[in-house]
């Protein structure tokens, strides 16, 4: 017999994770390219977001609202000097815009954005 889940996945969730790799790789890029030094970077706090599920697993929820899924490392983004901030989140912006969607595989092994 077959049983329903009781989870309900929402019908364009695949859209909203999209959205949010998209978001997080345009913070990774801003951030590769304001040459900051390490110790201006919180390694730790990179390494436990990075490695962590809740950031993707709630990712859908942020969706829709551009940089939100990457503002949920707002702990990461205030140990950062105040002008770096400022430049990262302008930079975020003009890097976020020019992102295509199929760069949301980046990174996913045998996956492309036409693939179910």
């Amino acid at each position: 017999m077959f049983r329903r889940s009781q989870v309900e996945i929402p019908v364009d969730l695949r859209a909203r994770l999209e959205v949010a790799r998209l978001d997080l790789l345009a913070l990774f890029r801003a951030l590769d390219r304001m040459h900051l030094a390490p110790e201006q970077i919180p390694q730790r706090l990179i390494r436990s977001y990075s490695n962590s599920t809740p950031i993707m697993w709630n990712a859908p929820r942020y969706a829709g609202c551009p940089g939100a899924v990457a503002g949920g490392w707002l702990p990461f983004r205030k140990t950062l000097p105040s002008q770096a901030q400022r430049t990262l989140s302008q930079l975020e912006l003009t890097i976020r815009a020019n992102l295509s969607p199929a760069e949301a595989y980046n990174m996913v092994p045998g996956r492309d954005s036409q693939s179910g």
